[in-house]
């Protein structure tokens, strides 16, 4: 991998963490007890990656959830992949009312932040930090789809992805 690849491959890697982070988070309007409740199982979808050069590129990806008992806690897994690079990202997320918070992190490239948002009638907009990256994410969540738009002012300058529930 080239040394613009690599770069391309951290900003990229942090751009979906972000988005795995805002996959964590449901819709409130799916909620029973809880924001996170009935969210359990297997979700998976495709979406593009935009860079701030103007390339895209597309990404298929495949996520976990297991929520407490309560509803109000999600662990995550995310894998996800495109034609140059794969990650795999690791999430927790609670919520009391409608806030939401949480934190990721990506083992092999050591990338790790945290996110604070609100959730509420179907939508949720969070604001994600990691080192070096800050983005906005909405997602909208309607019956077994969900959608996810991030955008960021660094290379990664939009990601979108939809999923649906397996």
């Amino acid at each position: 991998m080239t040394f613009h690849s690599a770069k391309r491959f951290g900003h990229a890697l942090k751009a979906a963490g972000a988005g795995a982070i805002l996959l964590l988070s449901v819709s409130a309007g799916h909620a029973q007890s809880g924001p996170f409740a009935g969210f359990d199982g297997a979700w998976s979808g495709t979406g593009t990656v935009s860079m701030s050069d103007g390339s895209s590129e597309r990404i298929r990806c495949r996520a976990t959830y297991k929520v407490d008992g309560g509803g109000s806690a999600l662990a995550q897994t995310l894998r996800c992949a495109s034609d140059s690079y794969k990650f795999d990202l690791s999430s927790n997320v609670t919520s009391q009312g409608n806030n939401v918070s949480g934190s990721w992190s990506e083992a092999s490239r050591n990338v790790y932040g945290n996110l604070v948002g609100k959730a509420g009638g179907g939508q949720i907009d969070v604001f994600v930090e990691a080192a070096g990256f800050a983005a906005n994410i909405t997602l909208t969540t309607r019956g077994n789809k969900q959608s996810v738009s991030i955008s960021s002012k660094g290379e990664i300058r939009g990601v979108s992805i939809n999923m649906v529930k397996s």
